[in-house]
């Protein structure tokens, strides 16, 4: 699969050699504190890193997750992920490593994804289930015009607990891609 562009970020397959800069994300609890999975140590993410690899490769590919980069360096600062989830319908995905929060990166590989998801994919529907405390993931999807569709109690175990998440969706016809240049 072709690099898909955004403003600040690009977003492209993943590489077995990523592994050091996936591992300082997977691997950092600022980071999974948000996620549906505990902090990855380097074994946990040599083998995650070569099951996506591995899914990449497939014809009929199970969910594109996708390395977050920036134009000008190709380092992985984040992953963003697409997942069909039944006929016309995907779940939202993605994370920024934390010493590159604040810059814009999650919204932008985002809306990448939804442009990919809507366009290439042709899906008519896009979920997002995102923890109550995670303030920042909530204000991404609300940018780019999710709307809110309810509260799933218990929905996720990690980090030893039961986590709420609450969903978000977004409808083809709501979909307005907007020019790269708007973060």
């Amino acid at each position: 699969m072709e690099p898909l562009h955004g403003t600040l970020t690009v977003l492209r397959e993943f590489r077995t050699t990523d592994l050091d800069d996936y591992l300082a994300i997977a691997g950092d609890d600022r980071v999974t504190t948000w996620m549906a999975f505990d902090s990855y140590d380097r074994a946990k993410a040599e083998q995650s890193l070569a099951a996506m690899v591995a899914r990449a490769a497939q014809e009929n590919r199970p969910d594109y997750m996708l390395a977050v980069t920036r134009p000008d360096d190709d380092r992985v600062i984040g992953f963003g992920r697409i997942a069909p989830s039944g006929s016309w319908t995907a779940k939202l995905g993605y994370a920024i490593g934390a010493d590159h929060w604040g810059h814009g990166y999650a919204t932008d590989a985002a809306r990448v994804l939804l442009e990919f998801a809507f366009g290439t994919l042709g899906t008519h529907r896009v979920t997002a289930a995102i923890g109550p405390e995670n303030e920042a993931s909530i204000a991404v999807v609300k940018r780019l015009g999710f709307t809110y569709e309810g509260h799933l109690r218990d929905h996720v175990f990690t980090n030893g607990a039961w986590r709420d998440s609450l969903l978000y969706s977004l409808l083809e016809a709501e979909h307005s891609p907007r020019s790269h240049s708007q973060p």
